[in-house]
């Protein structure tokens, strides 16, 4: 059950505001005897709900009463003053995150051969994007589906925010698509987010070409994300696996140079 403490006030504020909302204008010790508040302690919480102006104070009378201002006022401070300490909370930590990013030392690049794998989609997804935002130099992408266990326009929006963040660290981005993939993603996000904004990029650019299959993703000429299906309902993805291994690498560069070739500039 929601609660002022929800809110923020401790327990002595909550009952000091709720008494004073049931008994009207009352003074420290009559707002002591109703509420429970030790005398010792309600100068003090009457000091801090006034701080927050949940209640006012008759200075003039002695002695002094206390009014609780009515409730909808006083939550809706009580809610503007959370709101502005989770967005102080939230800078901190942006801070400490930036501070640890230049502290920490990445770790050493894996041993040839060294692999790793996700099952299911949406860790699959994340596994992928995780190892796009770690290419430094190149990604070349071959996609010919998405996965029926995505929602497409929630997958494919991440994908294009990823890629963004990539193109500006200034990592060349080379994506080959199937057509049935291009006509499955919905029209803003083709139109708006890959032919309008990532295609500003200069290192950006985009083919389709008939003959793409799978899901590949190869990263800095060094690591490859391979997606493998789900053997019992192929449109579903069951598996992604990241290999680093230059000479498996280089062998899926080739094949996508020979793809990249026979494919088509998307155009808007």
């Amino acid at each position: 059950m929601a609660d002022l403490t929800d809110l923020g006030l401790s327990d002595y504020e909550s009952r000091a505001y709720r008494s004073l909302l049931d008994i009207g204008p009352a003074t420290a010790k009559e707002l002591s005897e109703t509420s429970g508040v030790p005398m010792g302690r309600i100068y003090d919480v009457l000091g801090s709900i006034e701080s927050q102006h949940l209640v006012r104070s008759q200075a003039a009378s002695r002695p002094k009463k206390y009014v609780a201002v009515d409730p909808e006022t006083a939550l809706d401070r009580l809610l503007d003053q959370r709101k502005r300490e989770l967005r102080e909370e939230a800078e901190q930590y942006e801070q400490v995150v930036d501070t640890l990013v230049r502290d920490l030392d990445g770790p050493p690049e894996p041993a040839e051969g060294f692999w790793t794998a996700e099952v299911g989609a949406e860790d699959t997804l994340d596994l992928l994007l995780e190892r796009v935002d770690a290419a430094e130099d190149s990604l070349h992408v071959v996609s010919g589906s998405l996965s029926g266990t995505f929602d497409v326009r929630a997958a494919s929006t991440r994908i294009a925010d990823h890629l963004t963040d990539a193109l500006e660290r200034g990592v060349n981005v080379t994506v080959l698509l199937s057509p049935d993939l291009v006509a499955s993603l919905p029209d803003d996000v083709v139109d708006d987010r890959v032919v309008t904004e990532l295609d500003e990029y200069d290192g950006f650019e985009l083919r389709v070409g008939d003959a793409v299959y799978g899901d590949v993703t190869l990263i800095d000429d060094a690591e490859v994300c391979v997606g493998l299906p789900n053997p019992i309902a192929p449109d579903e993805t069951f598996a992604l696996v990241d290999l680093t291994d230059p000479s498996f690498a280089a062998q899926i560069r080739t094949e996508f140079e020979r793809g990249w070739a026979e494919a088509e500039r998307l155009h808007a």
